[in-house]
Order: structure tokens, then sequence, then C-alpha cells
């Protein structure tokens, strides 16, 4: 893999940057919006040299059975400047396994970066830079062929369309479909004014936009880079990673809340130690449960530029 490849600077730093009823229910929602109140983030464990390498990993996506680690790696071997690879491992308190790159169609000689799933794992989007992109960097989509103890097998990617790429930069995308219920929501970032901001689009089951994406207002700040989000799988939870004033560093990890998912997320409040750190800490991921959380760090105890790293929580009392 050559890493002399020369991208836009634009780019290039986007690349570091990722290198989204009845009144019983409404209290039952607004109870799930406060159960992590009181929890408390574990000091971060770095997932080891198995996972990582002397090169860069990041951007993080487990897989719905958390059996599955995809990330974005520039380590050799790869087939462009960086690629997604995938870890196995046999329960979700074993060992992750040896990395493997997933190869064509997903990777090419151009970037990609930024997977994530389906929740029932049968559609993986991720950006890529490739010559087909109308942009600087597009999202595509590509559709499970096969499941296998292997490795999946992916069908050609398909790019999204107008409705979420332009002629700008569109990448760091993240799949959720909030509360379990309706249609599903892609998140992504956006180049804007030099910054990047945060996006969303509904999408059909088969993972075509519905309608135009629209800026999620509430979490921008126009003075900084907003990017990389992840959702809890009840839609009431926010992480985001952003460099707005009241980080420690290059970039934090922040977080907002709502009490139902027809609301808008709260402003982003500071996560603060032990998750963020003078460096870089960004990309958050979280399980489904909402108790593990996995994203990048170029904080000191690592391998590389950049490392994944892991802490955990469990539901407080408020």
């Amino acid at each position: 893999m050559s890493r002399k490849r020369s991208w836009p600077a634009s780019l290039a730093s986007s690349l570091l940057l990722w290198s989204c009823g009845t009144a019983t229910e409404s209290l039952s929602v607004a109870h799930q919006a406060d159960r992590f109140a009181a929890a408390e983030w574990s000091d971060p464990v770095n997932l080891g040299p198995i996972v990582n390498s002397s090169d860069a990993d990041n951007a993080a996506a487990l897989s719905p059975d958390e059996h599955t680690l995809y990330f974005l790696s520039n380590r050799p071997g790869g087939l462009g400047g960086n690629d997604i690879c995938a870890s196995h491992r046999r329960c979700k308190t074993c060992e992750w396994e040896t990395p493997y790159n997933l190869g064509t169609p997903i990777n090419s000689a151009a970037a990609e970066g930024a997977p994530t799933l389906s929740e029932d794992g049968r559609m993986l989007f991720f950006f890529t830079t490739r010559a087909d992109s109308v942009g600087l960097a597009d999202i595509y989509v590509s559709h499970r062929v096969s499941a296998g103890t292997n490795g999946d097998v992916w069908g050609e990617p398909v790019n999204l369309g107008p409705d979420v790429n332009t002629a700008v930069t569109e990448n760091g995308s993240y799949y959720t479909r909030e509360g379990g219920v309706g249609t599903a929501t892609l998140y992504f970032n956006r180049l804007t004014a030099g910054n990047l901001d945060i996006y969303k689009a509904e999408l059909s089951n088969d993972g075509v936009p519905l309608g135009p994406a629209v800026a999620v207002s509430e979490l921008n700040d126009p003075a900084a880079t907003d990017q990389k989000v992840t959702v809890r799988t009840d839609g009431l939870e926010l992480l985001i990673s952003s460099n707005r004033a009241g980080s420690f560093g290059n970039l934090d990890i922040w977080r907002s809340t709502r009490q139902t998912v027809q609301d808008p997320w709260s402003t982003p409040a500071h996560i603060g130690p032990p998750l963020n750190t003078a460096g870089i800490d960004s990309q958050p991921s979280l399980s489904r449960d909402g108790q593990t959380l996995i994203f990048t760090s170029s904080r000191s105890g690592g391998f590389g530029n950049t490392d994944l790293w892991m802490s955990t929580r469990r539901p407080g009392n408020r």
C-alpha cells in the first residue's frame, strides 16, 4: 500500500478526522433518555496490537451482534490510501482476531472509510474518493451477497446519489433506525465553508435516500469541525466529535440527548475525562445497548498514529 498518495488539502484533513404516542410511551422514552445520566465511562483500554498497528487505525463500527469490528486503516498490504478492514471475535467477551482487508469491491485504489452497517447487517455504508464520485468524497452503499465464517461477501457499491452527495465532500457516515421504528436515518459529514457539519437523510429499507439531506443545525457549530456521530439504538443519545470551544485537544467527544425521537437534540455537552485528552479523541461508536464505546485516539500508550480504544459504562440511577 502506498502512503505517498497526495490528497487535496481539505480532503487530507478530513481523512485524519475520520482517518453519524401515548402518554405511557412518552414516560417510558423519557426514562430511557435518563438511564445513563449517572453512568461514568471507564478508563479507556487500547484494543491491543492484534487490532491496532504502527499505522493509523480509526473510524470503528461494530456489527449488530458485536462479533465483527470494521475499521479504517492505512497499514501495508491494502489497495489504496485508506482501506476498510475487519476483525472477528467468537463472543462479546472474546479476544479480537487478526484483521483482514475487505478487498474489492469495497476497497479500491482510492481512499475508503467510515464504515457503518444497517441494523440487520445486510447493508454496508461507507465513503470513498473513487473516480466515479460526484465530489471529493461520496457515500456509497453495498448490499451483502452472502454471510460466512470467513467473512461476508459484499456486492458492488452504489453511489447514494444527489440527495446525499454533492460536488463537495461527504463522509463520516452513520446508519441508525432511531427507536427501532419508522424509516432509517443516515447521519454524515458535509464540508461547508471550510468546516465539517452534520447532515442527515432518511433512507428506505433498501438504503435509498427518500429526499434531500438536511443539516442537523442543533449539532453544528459554525466555527468548528463537527463530525462522525453515533446514536444509541433507542435514538435518545448521540455522541459527536468536535473541536468546538471547550475541547481539550484537536477533537473531543461531546454528548447530546433528547426525550423522544421526534425532538431536536440538546446542545452537545463535553464528556470530559477519561474519554477526552489533549490529543485526538474522536469518531465514537456505541454498541447497540449503549454500554460499550469504541473510539479513535492519539493518546499516549498507543501503537501508531491513531489507535482504537474502548470504554464501558453501566446504566445509572438518578
